[in-house]
């Protein structure tokens, strides 16, 4: 791949962060370029036909949605982060739709302002995680020593979780000893570490009172 590279993103998006874990682990060079969502700007929309981040800009051609896009990196870059053998590489990529449905419930974690919806929610992904906590190996990775796509996937779910646990413990993660080792090796991750702005927190934070959502108002961290 010889075409420039330019990510157009939003600070907050874990889907854009997948795209930047992929790239960064790939070594490549990357312009990333951040556009307010609620202002979106008409160069955008003429290349992002659903009005969503992110967006890869290879030459003069548009990737939109995040999976297609770690598909064509994948395909065209080097160091791979797809298995070789077939049915592990189609097993990693229904984990990968797995992780999209836990970013799902986290959604609504975030930003409904209703008690029981939350804690509905709660039940639900932890029962996701329940089930993804069956899956894993020892590590310290999705499938042991070899970093994945679908460590890209839920790393941005984890780092929602570093905001959450601050405001309370709703027991989502708890007593899953091999995804707190995995949540510890994915947050000390270069590639990671990277893939957002230090004021993520404070970013996401905001969102949340925003929204007005049940978590913003069990919030005491500013009161403290």
């Amino acid at each position: 791949m010889n075409a420039p590279l330019k990510l157009i993103s939003h600070k907050l998006c874990p889907y854009v962060q997948r795209a930047v874990i992929a790239l960064k682990e790939k070594g490549v060079p990357f312009e990333r370029i951040d556009i307010d969502l609620e202002n979106k700007p008409d160069w955008f929309l003429k290349i992002s036909p659903l009005g969503k981040v992110p967006v890869l800009q290879v030459g003069d051609k548009a990737v939109f949605e995040s999976a297609v896009i770690l598909e064509y990196l994948e395909e065209t870059l080097p160091n791979p982060l797809h298995p070789k053998d077939a049915l592990t590489r189609a097993e990693h990529r229904a984990w990968m739709e797995f992780g999209s449905a836990v970013l799902g419930d986290v959604w609504v974690l975030e930003t409904t302002g209703d008690k029981a919806t939350f804690d509905a929610k709660v039940k639900q992904a932890s029962d996701k995680f329940t089930r993804l906590e069956e899956r894993l190996v020892a590590g310290p990775w999705f499938d042991g020593d070899k970093f994945s796509l679908v460590d890209a996937v839920f790393a941005p779910v984890f780092r929602y979780f570093d905001t959450i646990d601050e405001i309370g413990d709703f027991g989502i993660l708890g007593n899953k000893p091999k995804i707190a080792r995995w949540r510890k090796s994915l947050r000390e991750r270069a590639s990671v570490r990277d893939a957002v702005s230090a004021e993520y927190p404070a970013l996401l934070t905001a969102f949340m009172k925003k929204h007005k959502s049940y978590l913003s108002q069990l919030d005491q961290r500013a009161a403290a």
